[in-house]
């Protein structure tokens, strides 16, 4: 499971799209207009960006991130990220004790306002069972090594509720700004998978 994350480059899926793409084009089915235009949704104005947003406000603003653990859903509407698949957001907060890990067991649900589409590896189906039987392991598969004193919560995304993980603020960015703040937070971080990281 360890290659699930990673970038191979593309897949016979990705081939596939885009021989299938090529075709609508050329006979006139799809605008091209139109796909980039749902691309550039996809990486720039919904995504990882957005949820990168809301952690960084939430580290930079103690009444926002008050605001976003009692309210997640209007909190991140505050910020304008809202829409289908965001309509039910709750917000873990990771600590020096707890760490949340989100999975979707039966498919894969996921917060798309606020973090895009869904990695290829939250869908499959070995991450899907060992985030839940093993998530010490899974976690250790993409590198991060929790002290076994750390309470690892697992957390089901479904049809009702949308999860999203606030990681801990790494040290000795007290003073930076919640641009600069935004620019350290992954989307990995904010499913569990990852933490955010100092410059």
């Amino acid at each position: 499971m360890a290659q699930d994350h990673h970038d191979d480059g593309p897949s016979d899926v990705a081939l596939r799209v885009k021989a299938l793409e090529s075709l609508l084009v050329e006979k006139g089915l799809v605008d091209p207009a139109a796909l980039d235009l749902i691309v550039d949704t996809y990486e720039n104005r919904i995504g990882p960006r957005n949820g990168a947003k809301v952690v960084a406000k939430a580290w930079a603003d103690p009444a926002y991130k008050a605001r976003l653990l009692e309210d997640a859903t209007a909190a991140i509407a505050e910020l304008g990220f809202t829409g289908a698949q965001g309509e039910n957001m709750v917000v873990l907060e990771n600590t020096a004790t707890v760490h949340n890990l989100v999975v979707c067991t039966l498919c894969s649900c996921y917060p798309w306002p606020t973090l895009g589409l869904p990695p290829t590896w939250y869908k499959s189906p070995p991450y899907r069972a060992r985030a839940v039987r093993d998530p010490r392991g899974t976690l250790r598969e993409f590198g991060v090594e929790l002290p076994e004193g750390v309470e690892i919560r697992v957390w089901d995304s479904n049809a009702e509720i949308r999860y999203m993980v606030l990681p801990e603020r790494p040290k000795g960015t007290e003073k930076l700004s919640e641009e600069a703040l935004a620019r350290l937070v992954t989307r990995d971080a904010m499913i569990g998978v990852g933490r955010a990281s100092a410059p």
